[in-house]
């Protein structure tokens, strides 16, 4: 589990993430960033995942994967920024697409990762 104050809650966050972030895709899930100026507690991360996946307990089971997943590369997120990750189809490693989706997000807005 992510810590509380690097959860993205709001769906008002949600939506203006999704329509003006920088969008990144991977054949399982799409990714989306934007930088915020305001944020000091390091970046927001919230999850979508599509009901295509299966029923609540298989997204449930897959939001965790993502989780588990994104800790491992959370060093590599800006600090600065909220991130969206949309889970459309079902996928044997998360761990790898998340890695490219977040690299290649990071390469469109000039960041390294």
């Amino acid at each position: 589990m992510l810590p509380a104050l690097n959860r993205l809650r709001s769906s008002k966050d949600f939506a203006i993430v999704t329509k003006t972030g920088y969008r990144a895709t991977t054949p399982s899930l799409v990714i989306y960033l934007k930088k915020i100026d305001a944020l000091q507690s390091g970046p927001q991360i919230g999850l979508i995942v599509s009901k295509v996946v299966g029923g609540s307990v298989a997204r449930h089971r897959i939001a965790r994967q993502v989780r588990h997943a994104v800790r491992e590369r959370f060093n590599i997120i800006p600090t600065d920024s909220q991130v969206v990750i949309r889970v459309t189809h079902k996928s044997s490693d998360y761990s790898k697409e998340i890695h490219q989706g977040i690299s290649k997000v990071l390469s469109k807005i000039g960041a390294k990762s």
